[in-house]
């Protein structure tokens, strides 16, 4: 029979865990709900977490041996690492805006060059091979340039040569300089084509000068358009917290003086081209 409990027996000596833990060390939780054995009697007890406070010498409540087992791993913490935003490097954040300033200078130099072009098929009093530059010929059932299927040339101020490389494409040829709207009628003699420059009128000059503006106008409308998508790029960088309110300010004021040495440009391309018209 199990000695009965006395007031001046130790809780220490009657009771004790199945597994005696090494010291210093914390019951598990496996101990802790398997329960505790009586020296004197064997008998093992109900689990710490079923026991009541009907014992007048043992009151034990089940969190107060409620302690982590297992050690921490640092290994855990990669499930938190998650979602992390890298902050751009300056290098990273100068690239870009290296990148949208080549862009925008890109876009305008090809602008420019396209008002030239528009401004040198506007025939003047002087023959040029570049009147030709945006005549389409129909060869083989597809659009060509023309200077891609002949050669153009110029044997004197007044007139142009045209001479294919095939010779079967000299009536399509023909057909897309009538159509072309040139003010020029085609001379085919079955080898090559001539061109001869009609003496423009003053009234002719006046509407050769219009349309003339009205290109010039065109190519400002494209190098604004330009300076609009570099701000809407400098604009998401600073939303992204790449570039500062300052920055953006400052590369806005560097771009506006950009876009206006190429307004400029095309305003003096533009009265080269006047004067030619204009000039009898």
């Amino acid at each position: 029979m199990a000695t009965p409990f006395s007031s001046t027996t130790s809780l220490r000596s009657v009771f004790r865990p199945k597994q005696i833990p090494p010291p210093k060390a914390l019951l598990s939780i496996r101990d802790y709900n398997a329960g505790l054995n009586c020296i004197k009697c064997g008998s093992t007890t109900t689990p710490l977490s079923s026991w009541k406070s009907a014992s007048n010498y043992i009151r034990i409540r089940r969190h107060a041996l409620m302690l982590p087992t297992q050690p921490f791993q640092s290994g855990n913490l990669s499930k938190y690492r998650r979602g992390v935003i890298r902050a751009a490097t300056i290098e990273e954040i100068e690239a870009e805006k290296a990148l949208i300033e080549k862009d925008v200078r890109a876009r305008m130099e090809k602008t420019i060059d396209t008002v030239r072009s528009s401004f040198n098929s506007i025939r003047t009093g002087r023959a040029n091979p570049a009147m030709l530059d945006k005549i389409e010929v129909e060869y083989y059932g597809s659009p060509v340039g023309l200077k891609s299927i002949a050669q153009i040339s110029t044997p004197d101020a007044s007139s142009l040569l045209i001479q294919p490389y095939d010779k079967s494409s000299l009536k399509s040829i023909e057909k897309a300089i009538v159509n072309s709207n040139l003010g020029m009628t085609p001379n085919n003699d079955g080898e090559v084509i001539r061109l001869t420059l009609p003496q423009l009128t003053s009234e002719r000059r006046k509407e050769l000068s219009k349309v003339v503006a009205k290109q010039a106008e065109e190519g400002k409308v494209a190098v604004r358009n330009i300076r609009r998508d570099a701000l809407k790029a400098y604009d998401k960088l600073e939303k992204e917290k790449k570039l500062s309110e300052d920055n953006v300010k400052d590369l806005s004021s560097d771009l506006q003086k950009l876009t206006d040495d190429y307004m400029k440009k095309i305003d003096v391309i533009y009265k080269q081209k006047e004067k030619e018209l204009l000039k009898v």
